[in-house]
């Protein structure tokens, strides 16, 4: 089952809640603000490396901006950048979609249809 990591005042991930149910993708929604992945799933992702640090975080984000994070993240280790993220869903680049170690942040419609098409 794939798991939809979502904020619902979040325009980006409305878009992708409605490609999903057009595209009739069944998957679980979580709030990520009240319910975030914990560090050690996040840590599951981000040891796969398939994507540098930063493209977890999302970086257009109040908290980001606040922690100063951008001179921080390319010398954080992977397991504060996992405690970090899951300290504070909002850190998180949403939607995060997973399903076992399969994996995307954010939305693009290019990506969903060649990642997420069932």
């Amino acid at each position: 089952m794939k798991t939809f990591y979502c904020y619902n005042r979040c325009s980006t991930c409305a878009k992708a809640r409605k490609w999903l149910k057009e595209n009739q993708v069944d998957f679980q929604e979580i709030d990520i603000v009240k319910t975030p992945p914990t560090a050690a799933q996040l840590l599951k992702l981000i040891k796969l490396d398939q994507h540098p640090l930063k493209y977890f975080f999302n970086t257009s984000g109040i908290k980001y901006r606040e922690l100063k994070l951008k001179d921080k993240i390319d010398q954080m280790g992977q397991q504060e950048a996992s405690e970090l993220l899951a300290s504070d869903g909002k850190l998180i680049k949403r939607p995060l979609m997973i399903e076992d170690e399969h994996f995307t942040c954010g939305f693009k419609p290019d990506i969903y249809q060649t990642e997420w098409q069932e």
